[in-house]
């Protein structure tokens, strides 16, 4: 057997997470679950043509968001007659006027959504999902992850940083080819606020940070043992590391570059909104975001994921549990644009909420919903055309007892990407889907 070893390049470390293995004692503990390849989050992109300015922030609401009772259509008689037990009056209802339909609004816990809705801030694409359903939540999230019907392959923001920062994917023509070799990296990474980093961040090279806590997003070397207090202050005060492939260069930049990074965020963080938030875990998730916005971090993607949705049973009307995640979810978002219009930020951040899938149209014997398939999507900010797009899909024509769908979740990230982001939807969806049009050309 030969002996040859060729040395280890970045991209190796990254894909066989060998990184702590050999570094275990001088690296910040973060970094296995964080952005290995990123640079310093200070720096912006270079890229002509690519406005560095616009940020998108997605919202998941993880578990499969019950559709039906978010966006209501209290105008079919036949929604009552399945939901007997759950179903929101038309009495209830916060009706959306201006939308060019009758008989549609949103849940009573969603009057926050709403202030959003009539301040022209928001717009509501109904019947979203794709061809040929999955009702498993792990199967359907990759799904919408990876914008693959295959639910593999890399996230979709993943492959957006990767083709707009890094270089994969895209030749000198910029268009995609095969075997394109990457760019200098030239962007700050994406971040994302839980516990594990979503497969939509993912991409070849591309690596998100994930954080629960930026208290958590340090050095805890010395909470182990002081020992490994001077080793790391050591490495943190090198200077004029090269820019080379050897190994040694390459951890020490990584770490470095962690150390920025931790400080960065920690120290954006930890100034308080100008707006209120609401005191629960998704304000406080969104009070993070608005905060690192606020203070000039160059991230362009930011993702956030808030659970609960997988209401089997006692899902209620309009005071039960689902009533209470959309309120929080409604109240957050008005928090949100609220201190960003206070930072003068509020016309660079697209928001996007989507869940997995929707529940069944009719109730369960539990008082619940079951999984379904399609369900309305969200898009907050002053770039998107509010109102209502889109027809609600029928109650009546049923694909097994489920919605079926009218608005492939694919042209919404080709308008995300085109429109917003100003990239080539294409090369990132492996596909040519025409843009939902719901954002405005500016």
């Amino acid at each position: 057997m030969s002996t040859d070893r060729t040395p280890w390049t970045r991209r190796e470390f990254l894909n066989n997470g060998l990184l702590l293995a050999s570094a275990a004692l001088t690296m910040p503990s973060f970094l296995q679950r964080s952005a290995l390849a990123m640079p310093s989050l200070s720096l912006g992109t270079s890229l002509p043509g690519v406005p560095s300015e616009r940020i998108l922030v997605v919202l998941q609401l993880s578990g499969g968001n019950d559709g039906l009772n978010t966006v209501i259509p209290y105008g079919m008689d036949q929604y009552y007659k399945v939901r007997p037990g759950i179903g929101i009056t038309k009495d209830q209802a916060l009706k959306l006027e201006k939308n060019g339909q009758d008989g549609i609004g949103l849940h009573p816990s969603m009057g926050a959504m709403k202030d959003l809705y009539d301040d022209g801030l928001l717009g509501i694409v109904q019947g979203v999902g794709y061809p040929n359903p999955d009702r498993s939540h792990f199967k359907s999230m990759d799904i919408w992850h990876t914008a693959e019907l295959s639910g593999t392959g890399d996230g979709w923001i993943g492959k957006y940083l990767d083709s707009e920062c890094c270089g994969f994917g895209k030749g000198e023509s910029g268009k995609a080819e095969a075997g394109a070799q990457p760019q200098l990296d030239t962007t700050a990474p994406g971040i994302a606020i839980g516990r594990n980093a979503p497969l939509a961040m993912q991409g070849r090279r591309a690596k998100p940070v994930s954080f629960e806590s930026p208290d958590l997003f340090r050095w805890i070397g010395n909470d182990i043992h002081e020992s490994l207090r001077e080793p790391y202050r050591e490495l943190n005060n090198r200077q004029g590391v090269a820019a080379s492939d050897s190994n040694s260069n390459f951890l020490l930049r990584t770490a470095l570059d962690a150390q920025v990074s931790s400080e960065t965020i920690r120290k954006a963080v930890a100034s308080r909104p100008a707006a209120a938030f609401p005191q629960n875990e998704l304000g406080r998730q969104m009070a993070m975001v608005s905060s690192m916005i606020r203070a000039g971090m160059k991230t362009r993607v930011y993702y956030v994921s808030f659970g609960g949705f997988d209401t089997h049973a006692q899902q209620g009307g309009q005071q039960g549990r689902h009533g209470q995640l959309l309120q929080q979810v409604a109240q957050a978002l008005k928090a949100f644009y609220a201190d960003l219009k206070l930072q003068g930020n509020d016309g660079r951040v697209l928001t996007l909420t989507f869940s997995e899938f929707g529940r069944r149209v009719g109730q369960n014997a539990s008082g619940g919903t079951d999984h379904g398939t399609a369900a309305p999507t969200f898009l907050c900010g002053p770039m998107v055309k509010p109102g209502v797009h889109g027809e609600h899909p029928s109650l009546m024509d049923l694909d097994e007892g489920d919605l079926k769908y009218r608005t492939d979740f694919r042209t919404v990230y080709a308008d995300i990407l085109e429109t917003w982001l100003k990239v080539e939807s294409k090369p990132v969806l492996d596909g040519v889907f025409r843009p939902a049009g719901v954002l405005r050309k500016v």
